[in-house]
């Protein structure tokens, strides 16, 4: 019986999941620009802990673990060393899966890469600008409106007035609130580049999926794992992600209908 912090309530409850026939766990995995480190360690053997507990209890698990193949430091460190991003990109991937394999941990079921979702990040964007959660800006970006989440930083215990600007976002003129961050950037010359309904964008790593807070009216619960070393907490949210540095889905996780 597996029992775990729940962050919106504050006390320990018995993990339940939403589907018992498909117990379907997301982890935010590694951006990829560089090798592993302690940390990026703990990601992998935590939830593989995880993984290997919910099927050795019997549940039927899809784990899913993303690979942030494109943002500003892949980038930028692809440029420093006079390579493509692809170049970059895999061979570290390679280092990446080389430690998986050096401390014992199984490959999750699926990993998906930032680059070859594009169409399916847009499809999200599009629906949060329709729900008026999203808006395009002068400068090409387009940008999470904050203030149009009523639960931002309910799981902090903290309101918007109370998060202060500049912490975690760059404050700049065509922001409509300095709390709003950034979903896509506008490409710069020589960026590598993807069309859109708002023209000529470079992503931001997965969407800045961390920060994702979507109107959750009328949707099924999403249960966020984050895990510390012997230390497990769980946080009922209503968004794909919330701020936190690493976690993991389990039950229902449709990035399609979060918005």
């Amino acid at each position: 019986m597996l029992y775990l912090y729940n962050t919106l309530t504050r006390q320990k409850e018995r993990f339940e999941p939403i589907d018992p026939k498909n117990v379907r766990m997301y982890v935010c995995g590694m951006t990829v620009y560089d090798y592993c480190h302690l940390g990026h360690a703990r990601v992998l053997v935590v939830f593989d802990m995880i993984a290997r507990w919910l099927r050795q209890h019997g549940y039927p698990l899809t784990y899913v673990r993303n690979i942030t193949d494109i943002d500003d430091k892949i980038i930028a460190r692809a440029n420093q060393n006079g390579e493509t991003i692809q170049q970059l990109t895999e061979r570290f991937i390679q280092a990446m899966n080389e430690d998986s394999q050096a401390l014992g941990v199984l490959r999750p079921d699926i990993e998906p890469k930032a680059t070859e979702h594009i169409a399916q990040m847009i499809q999200m964007i599009e629906k949060l600008i329709e729900n008026g959660k999203a808006y395009p800006a002068e400068n090409g970006d387009v940008y999470y409106a904050v203030r149009e989440f009523d639960a931002y930083g309910q799981l902090s215990g903290k309101s918007l007035d109370d998060l202060r600007a500049g912490e975690r976002v760059e404050v700049d003129g065509f922001k409509r609130d300095p709390l709003d961050f950034v979903l896509w950037k506008a490409a710069k010359p020589e960026e590598p580049s993807w069309a859109s309904p708002w023209g000529t964008v470079v992503l931001v790593g997965t969407l800045n999926v961390r920060q994702w807070a979507a109107n959750y009216s009328g949707k099924p619960l999403i249960f966020t794992v984050v895990a510390r070393i012997y230390n497990f907490r769980i946080t009922k949210t209503k968004s794909p992600k919330v701020v936190v540095p690493m976690a993991v889905c389990v039950g229902t996780i449709n990035l399609f209908q979060a918005a």
